[in-house]
């Protein structure tokens, strides 16, 4: 004979106005207020926005400050440092551009971490994409060996790296570091684009085969271009590590003609600092974070899509 669990004695729970109702200790249910939640979320609220406010606000003011600071002349720098320019002097742009050779240093910067972004992005999603779709022996060591080198201090391979590219004739050259730019991101490329791969759908590249299209064929004509995000994410960080990048170059690159922009910023430091001419490094030191703002307003949405392609697979 079946016996059925008899309903606890009292009256039925029913909803009120208030909010949702809980369970007391004898038997009965208490209503939750809703007044109280509401309470403790807009108090978080506001601690949560207020802390962004400031953060902000740290964030934005000295690259405000600097920009101000970037047409005034040496006198204001000094006189009244928080005041609005009393005109725009556009002569100080010209000058650092043109008497501290900005431009040259630029142009470099420019052919370095073009050449060594190209090249990051192709090496770095070629072996991605082999780590995350084939099994072969010495798979697992291979991608943890990339890994690793997210992990190796740079400062320790300074010495053997130098006398390896003297070795081999690219001291001084601009392909030489655009080789060294390389391997030293590869690494977090690879680390990466792998997790990304992982996360596509492996129909489309079946189909493909199916349809008697080779594996060079799937990954550029199909998996690569589902990759963008992904691609757009790693290329943002790339850019922003090798455009500052200061060590690298400061110990492979020491001919004066071929410097990058880091190092003609220190070397504009020290000769404007013995000229007086603070308004000219203010604009040179304008003119090196330009581009890096630029590129992150500009493809802010897709490194936000990149890093959460994962999430949403």
């Amino acid at each position: 004979m079946k016996t059925t669990q008899s309903p606890a004695a009292g009256p039925p729970a029913e909803p009120t106005g208030s909010g949702t109702v809980t369970l007391t200790k004898t038997g009965t249910t208490a209503p939750v207020p809703q007044e109280e939640k509401k309470k403790d979320g807009s108090v978080l609220n506001v601690f949560s926005h207020g802390v962004l406010i400031i953060w902000a606000i740290m964030v934005v003011m000295p690259l405000l400050w600097a920009v101000m600071t970037s047409f005034k002349d040496d006198r204001s720098i000094f006189s009244s440092p928080w005041s609005l320019p009393d005109r725009l002097r556009f002569d100080n742009w010209s000058r650092a551009w043109t008497e501290a050779n900005m431009s040259d240093y630029f142009l470099n910067t420019v052919l370095v971490v073009g050449g060594s972004l190209i090249g990051t992005l192709l090496l770095g999603s070629m072996a991605a994409y082999v780590l995350a779709r084939f099994e072969f022996p010495g798979n697992r060591f291979l991608y943890y060996l990339f890994v690793g080198g997210m992990s190796f201090p740079i400062m320790l391979a300074l010495v053997p790296l130098f006398y390896v590219v003297n070795n081999m004739g690219l001291l001084n050259t601009i392909h030489g570091l655009i080789l060294v730019y390389i391997a030293y991101s590869l690494p977090f490329t690879v680390f990466f684009l792998t997790a990304f791969f992982r996360t596509l759908p492996t129909s489309i590249a079946e189909a493909a085969f199916v349809d008697g299209a080779s594996h060079s064929r799937t990954f550029f004509q199909i998996m690569l271009p589902m990759a963008k995000p992904g691609l757009v994410s790693v290329g943002i960080f790339n850019f922003l590590g090798q455009w500052n990048q200061y060590m690298l170059p400061t110990v492979l690159n020491t001919d004066p003609d071929k410097r990058v922009l880091t190092q003609g910023l220190v070397q504009l430091a020290v000769s404007q600092g013995y000229k007086g001419d603070w308004s000219g490094l203010f604009a040179g030191l304008v003119m090196a974070m330009l581009p890096v703002l630029a590129a992150y307003i500009v493809f802010q949405r897709q490194v936000v899509q990149g890093l959460t392609a994962g999430a949403l697979k």
